[in-house]
């Protein structure tokens, strides 16, 4: 039994009611009194599955239950446990979370986590004489004085002690508690934030007629982790506005909060105030109104399943101007609002014209039609968004910037998890090889997506240009 981990079982809907089980022989999960880990839900069989340890891994098994269980939104028959694993039980059953104990050892009783046992274990490891755990200057004064007190039960001085002991022992414990629960829920909301990733990729490449059942899932999905967020109070009240959309806006383009890294707010900031000190920003917001870019745009995002944030791409691109050119490069001119380049553009559906390597406006030339443009453009942030980029939204505007090849070449370097391919990890690893312009690139829209959640906060006269979606 001493060679088994042991196995942390998280229960609930993501809330203050999560509950929490170690186990560390073979249990059933089900809605009977005879199953080891009941869970009262229409959702689960009697006996719905098994969780064992085979050939040196946990596994949980299907005992043919009506809704079966989900990874990743697919049924399975079994999976193994490693050193992670979330599953459901049946497309809308409760959520299971199972994870290993690191450094546990020695049978344990398949019981609930309760306070009393987290305060049970840290006594046995710390306070008792002749105990391993690690201990520190603090720990070590507590565990001198419950040993005292242990010897001096009889004397009137040993009760006091006794009682002062008693109290550090619960208040060391009850820290104790709190600090892994904390830990606990965050990398649940972690977890579950980049399963929310995956979805979102999904939802790029599946066929429209599928679309519906994945994003009713992303939206609850959406609601828990916001739960998550609460308990785990991200959004405190003492946050500030520009902090809050800053927050916010990060995860419309597949960032989790909880993994934003240090200084990356204070950036956004600056390339808020470049917005500020020019009158750019409400020049290109007004083109786009009057001549009615705005609604069209951000229908053909949400078509391809993108967040229509990216419709802030197009402003730094162009200003909303259909027929700017770009200067000459050895790639050809870009032309149009979106600034496809002829290589792109013909790939993307978009008939060249004849003035191709003249740097003005062409009338026999489809990047000038800001429609069909638009419509292009779509279908080419969706194809680097549903692939390599894994939903990263910064990393699409980096590629669409810098060029897919040469960015899609450093991507595919880093890790094929959503979590470790994001900006920052470019960053970390390429930040000699990425163009300013670039940098640049993706924090100005970055931070004009900011400023457009709620323009009059950041001293402009007019009213988000995206608010026509929350309408809907």
């Amino acid at each position: 039994m001493s060679s088994v981990p042991v196995l942390r079982v998280h229960t609930g809907n993501y809330s203050n009611d999560v509950q929490t089980y170690l186990f560390q022989t073979t249990f059933h999960i089900g809605r009977t009194e005879e199953c080891e880990l009941r869970i009262d839900d229409s959702h689960i069989s009697r006996r719905h599955a098994m969780v064992s340890y085979q050939q040196g891994q946990w596994w949980i098994q299907d005992l043919n239950s009506s809704n079966g269980i989900l990874v990743n939104g697919e049924r399975v028959s079994g999976a193994p446990v490693s050193p992670t694993l979330t599953v459901r039980l049946g497309l809308e059953g409760p959520w299971v979370w199972f994870e290993l104990v690191e450094g546990t050892a020695g049978p344990l009783a398949a019981a609930g986590a309760s306070h009393t046992m987290v305060l049970q274990s840290y006594t046995e490891k710390y306070l008792t004489p002749g105990a391993q755990g690690e201990a520190g200057h603090q720990t070590m004064m507590i565990r001198s004085a419950f040993q005292r007190v242990q010897k001096k039960q009889k004397s009137k001085f040993a009760i006091a002690l006794g009682g002062v002991g008693l109290v550090a022992v619960a208040i060391a414990g009850y820290a104790y508690y709190q600090h892994r629960e904390l830990s606990e829920r965050k990398a649940l909301a972690q977890e579950l934030f980049y399963q929310m990733k995956a979805i979102d990729v999904d939802i790029a490449n599946v066929k429209a007629e599928n679309v519906g059942r994945y994003r009713m899932r992303r939206q609850e999905m959406e609601k828990n982790y916001e739960k998550f967020l609460t308990t785990l109070k991200i959004y405190n009240p003492k946050m500030s506005e520009q902090d809050r959309l800053i927050m916010r806006i990060s995860r419309v383009f597949g960032e989790c909060e909880l993994d934003i890294p240090a200084g990356f707010k204070e950036e956004v900031e600056n390339y808020i105030k470049k917005w500020q000190g020019s009158g750019r920003y409400k020049l290109a917001v007004m083109r786009a109104k009057e001549n009615r870019y705005t609604s069209r745009i951000t229908n053909e995002l949400l078509s391809q399943g993108l967040p229509p944030h990216f419709f802030y791409l197009a402003m730094q691109e162009s200003n909303f101007d259909p027929f700017i050119s770009g200067p000459p490069t050895y790639m050809g001119i870009a032309k149009g609002m979106w600034q496809f380049i002829p290589e792109t553009g013909a790939k993307y559906g978009l008939k060249i014209g004849p003035l191709a390597d003249l740097p003005r406006p062409d009338t026999g030339d489809d990047r000038h039609n800001w429609e069909k443009a638009t419509g292009a453009a779509s279908r080419y942030l969706k194809d680097l968004y549903s692939t390599d980029s894994l939903a990263s939204g910064l990393l699409v505007m980096a590629s669409y910037n810098w060029g897919e090849g040469r960015v899609i070449k450093r991507i595919r370097s880093l890790p094929s998890n959503a979590r470790e391919r994001n900006f920052w990890r470019l960053l970390t690893e390429f930040r000699s090889d990425i163009p300013q312009e670039t940098y640049d690139y993706v924090f100005y829209i970055v931070s004009a997506s900011v400023i457009g959640e709620n323009p009059r906060l950041f001293g402009f006269d007019f009213d988000n240009p995206l608010a026509h979606l929350e309408q809907r």
